[in-house]
Formats: C-alpha cells, structure tokens, sequence
C-alpha cells in the first residue's frame, strides 16, 4: 500500500519540527544526544550573530547549533529542558520554558538578530513568540512542511500553490492534544495557518522553510532509514512499484546548515527544502544504498495492488501515477537551490545514518520504527511469487 495519509501527513518536517507534538519522538528511543566535540570545518561567517533557536535538541537542531558555532555565531537555546542537554562543542546558552502553557518569560526583555523556529505546529505559539520577540529579534525563521499544500496529486508543486484550509472551529483554540487527536485533518492548515500567522507577527522579515522527508544520523522515525537496513541485509528485498516512483529526502545536517546561511543572508521569503538536486527514483536510491554497503542484492519490484491487497505500508514511497499525494516525490525545489540549498552525496547520507543507527542501544536497534520485518517479507514474496507464476 502506499504510504498512508498519516505518514504523508509526518513528513520530515514532523520529525524535525513538531517533536514536541509526538511523545516517540520526543522520547529519543536512547539515541545518543548530539554532537561531538568537533565543530564542522567550515569558515568563519563575515558577520557573527546573534541566534535564537526555538527547541534545538531534537532533529536538526543540533545540527543548527553545531554549523552555527562553527560559522562564529552567539547561540541562545529555547526549550523546555526535557531532554538531556548535549555536550555542544562551544558555548550555547540554555533558556527554558514551555510554550504549550504560553510560558516565554526567559524571552522578554532580551534582542536577538535572528529566531529560528522549530518545533512549532500552532498558531497560537507563533503568536506568542510574536508578542515577546516582535521587535526585539531581526529575523524570523519558520519550519513548516510540504503537507501544507492543499493539492498533493500533481508534479511540480511550488512554494505559490494553494494551501490546506481549516475547517474547524478556532484554530488558536487548538492545542497540542487536539492537534494528535486528528492529525489528519488538522496538521497541514495548522500549519499553513501558523505561516500566516508568522507573517502577521514578524512581515517582510520572514522567512518560512518548507521540508518533505528529513533524514540521515538522528532520525527517530525509521522511515528512510529501513531501506539502506534492508538493502545492508542483502538478498532478495520486494520494492513496491516499478521502481521508477520518485524520492524526494533532504539530509538533515544540509537543511540545518541551510537555515543557518539563509538567516546569514538575511534571505526571506519561502521556500520548498526537499532534495536532491537531481530526480531520484525508488531504485536508484536502493542501488545508492547498496554502493554504500556492497551487499549483493536482488531487487524484486511488486505491484502497489498486491501491496494494498496485503495490508502493507511501506515508507517514503509514493505512487508518481496515482493518490492524492502522486506529487510528493516531485515538489520544486528550484527556488531553494537558488537560494543557496546545496545537498552532500547521498552515499554521505547513508553511510553516517548507518554509523548513527548501529552506536544505539541493541534494544532500539532491534525494534525498527518503520517498514516490515524479514519474516513478512519473506512471506509476501512467497505470495507475490506464486500469484505471478
């Protein structure tokens, strides 16, 4: 089956921006914290700011905070203080709070050159940032995501095609818990209308980023990250499609980095930050994989039919010819590139999200967030096999 409206509705965005909203993520899963000693070997920015990051211990907030520490910039933490603080390799300043109670007393009385946004999925918490840094920040920085778009059907989406709309009563009304009650309906609006609000509280000084799968080292939710697990496996592995549906990820560490240059830049505007630089298909992302690991492997591609006659869901992939969401592995990206979104080499990607995942606890090891085991796909193929023959 391909990728429910639940997981479409996840998207990247999700695992780096709305953690607060989904307690697995939240959790960690005894994942290690972040960051190394080491600062990336990067040159120094021409002008060093002043930097505020709303969350930035969850997905790729850290990778913020180490990029913008190694570019010379002030960074200011904004968090609840749940999560164990990592060893940053430089000095970051730890404020905390928590935005659900509307509790941004650290914030006030204090100016910043830049705010970078990224675990919101209200508007109400826009609007609260905005009644503490309106005024008092340079630069506003808003991680939406592609769910956004009202129509996902189509190839080509870019940043000026129509939104989801609300439906419901009172979106300011609405609340960490309501939104998990019905994430479906509500978290696409709410985000566009978080957008909105964004640019109601901070104008022409905006800047909204829009991702579609985040992934790479520190990702929760498993769903990139069964794939090159299976291809490491080797032997035969069912594909879903033909293997020629494209895929669209974005690194985490290049969406991070980004961030950081685009508020350097003081770039606004919006932004769709899906990659790679190049169309991707199923296939090639899994003989990307499978250079990586060297794994002798057999590809066997089987109908999306089958699949759904099955029960199945795998991740990430999408249909190009069919569904609501047959554009989600061709959103326009052109914008973004020309605003400076470069992305590393998706052996890169693979090869440290590989790294990262096998340095965790053998217990999270052995229980993959997404995908199928090996015993049922063992047991589709046979049925694929025989229903072929």
């Amino acid at each position: 089956m391909e990728a429910t409206r639940r997981d479409l509705l996840r998207l990247g965005a999700l695992a780096a921006a709305s953690a607060a909203a989904l307690p697995a993520l939240a959790a960690g899963g005894g994942a290690p914290a972040a960051a190394a000693t080491d600062l990336p070997q990067v040159e120094k920015a021409e002008r060093p700011l002043n930097i505020l990051i709303l969350g930035g211990t969850g997905f790729t907030g850290p990778f913020q905070v180490r990029y913008a520490l190694a570019r010379g910039h002030k960074v200011t933490l904004f968090n609840r203080g749940k999560r164990p603080s990592p060893e940053w390799p430089g000095e970051v300043e730890q404020l905390h709070g928590d935005r659900e109670t509307g509790d941004l007393s650290a914030l006030r009385g204090r100016r910043w050159d830049v705010c970078i946004d990224n675990p919101t999925s209200l508007p109400s918490w826009v609007r609260d940032a905005g009644k503490v840094l309106r005024g008092n920040i340079g630069h506003y920085l808003f991680i939406s995501t592609i769910s956004v778009y009202a129509d996902g059907s189509r190839p080509g989406i870019d940043e000026d095609a129509p939104l989801a709309q609300y439906r419901g009563r009172d979106a300011m009304a609405e609340t960490r818990q309501t939104l998990l009650a019905d994430m479906e309906n509500l978290y696409g609006p709410l985000k566009a209308l978080s957008e909105a609000e964004a640019w109601k509280q901070f104008g022409e000084r905006t800047t909204i980023v829009r991702p579609g799968y985040i992934v790479g080292p520190r990702d929760e939710t498993d769903r990139f990250t069964y794939w090159p697990l299976r291809v490491a496996d080797g032997g035969e592995m069912l594909v879903p499609g033909d293997g020629q549906d494209p895929i669209q990820v974005i690194d985490g560490r290049d969406l991070g980095e980004w961030m950081i240059r685009l508020a350097e830049n003081g770039t606004t505007g919006t932004f769709n930050a899906v990659g790679p630089g190049y169309p991707l298909t199923m296939d090639a992302m899994l003989h990307g994989c499978q250079a990586v690991t060297s794994t002798p492997l057999q590809l066997t591609h089987v109908d999306p039919e089958f699949l759904e006659a099955q029960g199945v869901e795998l991740p990430i992939w999408v249909p190009r010819n069919r569904g609501p969401y047959a554009g989600y592995g061709q959103v326009s990206n052109a914008r973004a590139v020309a605003a400076g979104l470069t992305f590393r080499p998706l052996a890169n990607t693979v090869a440290d999200l590989l790294a990262w995942y096998r340095s965790l606890p053998a217990e999270r090891q052995a229980k993959p967030r997404a995908g199928i085991d090996r015993q049922r796909e063992a047991e589709l193929l046979r049925a694929w096999h025989a229903r072929a023959g």
